[in-house]
């Protein structure tokens, strides 16, 4: 049984529009409940809940500026808190980035992070210091649900039938019910803590992103096959409910998931770990689906935007936060549990598959005013929403900061919070921003390193530098813009956020200083 039969969809609520208190078209926020418990061991203690969804741009979501769609659930958390106007993802694509908010690590320090294939070995090694890790040690029992995409076990290849190690809870996570990579990518099965659920042992899952399976239908022969959505390009190997994928697979047919129920199972694993915990800190990373392609929402969302499926699956997502709010209120968790929603990199509106996306956009701007998107080294690639809820006295609320803040900073931000020491060896690249969310510190980092699919990027301050590189400059299928420039680029976002206005050979010495800075940062992570 799905969530949508315990928690039916509001849709009264879906389009109410909750008018934001000075808001700026981007930020990231830190809010608080609607009380706060005498305890000071549990303030001290704060349940703590990472929802990372999976390439929201700025525009995607009403909180940061989207006129065409309304997301009330994520105005819930955003709406009470502290909007930071300058947030980013280390990565402008998934793998990266989420390696980098677990680990406290830029993942351009190793050439093993990029975006992650379907059989992909663990990218996280046990025995690196994790954020979870970070968490069990200080007294939270541990969780990590949805979207993983960070490989399964190791050199020697994976059992797919048997235990897959090491994995989530290797690297600090008590429970995990997860997809191993994407929902474009083999296999297209969930494993509780790292066994496939519902597997037939007399029908083994084989999955290969080298060589098909003989018998096997693949998209790019049979499309009559493919009855839900077809490939605008690639994305036509394997055939699993009715979508052809990347990569190949077979068997497990018992154990295959339904695309339209994606966010309802996962949200309800979600709910159920924090019912089944509620007694105990607990720290729970809900890394969502939505609105990845290939974007079919389930039934109770088709239609709702008039965007497509793209804007249904941002109705699902919202739909999803608000499922996590609610039993957090329900279970009088909310106002002692902080809360981080994110997104992992910018949007990309076609990314693979045919879903009238780019014909239903209408005047919906993805990125708002930013330039690029998903892949990009401009800003729309990285620069991500952000809200953080936790307890009132904590934060201030309804306003909003220009802080410098980075994903890869949860790790030592938490550090801070839990007061755990930082190892040597922990988290290089994270810095202790509890104070910039706490609305105490406006400057936060003094700088921010991204990295797009080509090159690395830097923010310092009003300045944005764009390391020259050689590569695409665009992908015409996707329609977007890499950044990717033979010359240095230099952009003043004070005065040109859209990243339209190269100013290197006006300002050749803050390039060379800034080249000097990306270059010091390379050879010391923990550079200040």
């Amino acid at each position: 049984m799905h969530v949508f039969r315990y928690f039916r969809y509001n849709r009264k609520q879906d389009f109410i529009s909750s008018k934001p208190v000075g808001l700026s078209f981007l930020g990231l926020a830190v809010c608080a409940g609607s009380s706060a418990q005498n305890s000071s061991e549990n303030a001290k203690h704060p349940n703590v809940v990472v929802i990372l969804t999976d390439d929201v741009g700025y525009g995607d979501v009403s909180i940061y500026g989207s006129q065409t769609i309304q997301t009330p659930n994520i105005e819930r958390l955003a709406n009470s808190g502290i909007r930071f106007t300058n947030a980013h993802a280390s990565s402008a694509t998934s793998t990266p980035s989420r390696y980098s908010l677990l680990t406290g690590q830029y993942a351009f320090r190793r050439k093993d992070t990029h975006v992650a294939r379907g059989d992909a070995f663990s990218i996280i090694r046990p025995g690196q210091k994790t954020l979870p890790a970070l968490m069990q040690r200080a007294g939270y029992i541990t969780a990590a649900v949805g979207k993983w995409h960070l490989g399964l076990g190791d050199e020697n290849g994976q059992d797919w039938n048997g235990l897959l190690k090491p994995g989530p809870r290797e690297l600090g996570f008590d429970y995990s019910y997860i997809m191993a990579a994407t929902g474009d990518r083999t296999p297209c099965v969930y494993l509780e803590n790292q066994r496939i659920v519902n597997l037939d042992p007399a029908d083994p899952v084989e999955v290969s992103y080298t060589t098909p399976f003989p018998g096997e239908p693949l998209g790019k022969d049979y499309p009559e096959l493919l009855t839900k959505q077809r490939p605008s390009f690639g994305h036509d190997q394997a055939i699993v409910n009715g979508i052809s994928r990347i990569g190949y697979m077979r068997g497990g047919k018992s154990a295959l998931w339904v695309d339209e129920d994606i966010a309802s199972t996962i949200t309800q694993k979600a709910i159920e770990f924090i019912e089944q915990n509620k007694n105990h800190p607990f720290f729970l990373y809900f890394a969502t689906n939505d609105i990845h392609v290939p974007r079919y929402p389930h039934q109770e969302f088709v239609g709702k935007s008039g965007m497509g499926p793209r804007g249904d699956a941002i109705l699902q997502l919202d739909w999803s936060v608000g499922q996590i709010l609610d039993v957090l209120e329900k279970n009088d968790l909310l106002e002692n549990t902080l809360i981080v929603f994110t997104s992992d990199n910018g949007p990309v509106v076609n990314d693979g598959y045919d879903d009238q996306a780019v014909e239903l956009l209408g005047n919906h701007k993805p990125g708002d005013v930013l330039r690029g998107g998903k892949y990009s080294a401009f800003d729309a690639g990285t620069r991500v929403p952000f809200v953080v809820c936790w307890q009132v006295g904590k934060v201030k609320q309804g306003v909003e900061s220009p802080a410098l803040v980075s994903l890869v900073d949860m790790y030592a931000t938490f550090a801070a919070l839990l007061q755990q020491p930082m190892e040597e060896d922990a988290a290089p690249d994270s810095f202790n921003q509890l104070n910039a969310w706490l609305g105490k510190d406006k400057k936060g980092r003094p700088y921010a390193v991204k990295q797009s699919v080509t090159t690395l990027t830097i923010i310092e301050k009003k300045w944005k530098y764009i390391v020259p590189a050689q590569g695409d400059a665009y992908w015409p299928l996707e329609n977007m813009e890499l950044g990717t420039n033979p010359q240095a680029q230099l952009y003043n976002l004070e005065t040109d956020l859209s990243e339209q206005t190269n100013l290197a050979t006006r300002y050749p010495k803050e390039v060379k200083r800034l080249q000097s800075l990306m270059d010091q940062i390379k050879r010391s992570p923990r550079t200040r």
